[in-house]
């Protein structure tokens, strides 16, 4: 069986200054339930990843983690919204649209 991935198009959506200044909020938190999680399922910091030892080295605070992590988290944030807004969801903040 061959898997095609096919994600919700949204490359024509874009985001509006204020809520793109709110990605690495969003991606911190993003990062932050992830790490939630992985603790939850017994996962503890470990310099290299073991999955049978269920250790990491991603168990850290956002701003400790490679650039390559935080992009994914950003990436992954910005999906949501995008795919958000496709669907016709709007999002509020204090009675001002984003």
């Amino acid at each position: 069986m061959t898997y095609t991935p096919a994600p919700v198009d949204t490359s024509m959506i874009e985001l509006s200054k204020e809520l793109a200044s709110s990605i690495e909020l969003f991606a911190k938190n993003t990062h932050e339930n992830w790490s939630l999680a992985k603790i939850n399922e017994g996962w503890t910091y470990g310099e290299i990843k073991d999955d049978i030892k269920k250790a990491t080295p991603l168990l850290v605070p956002y701003e400790e983690l490679p650039e390559s992590e935080k992009e994914y988290d950003r990436i992954l944030a910005v999906n949501v919204i995008k795919l958000l807004k496709k669907l016709g969801y709007e999002l509020i903040k204090e009675n001002r649209k984003l």
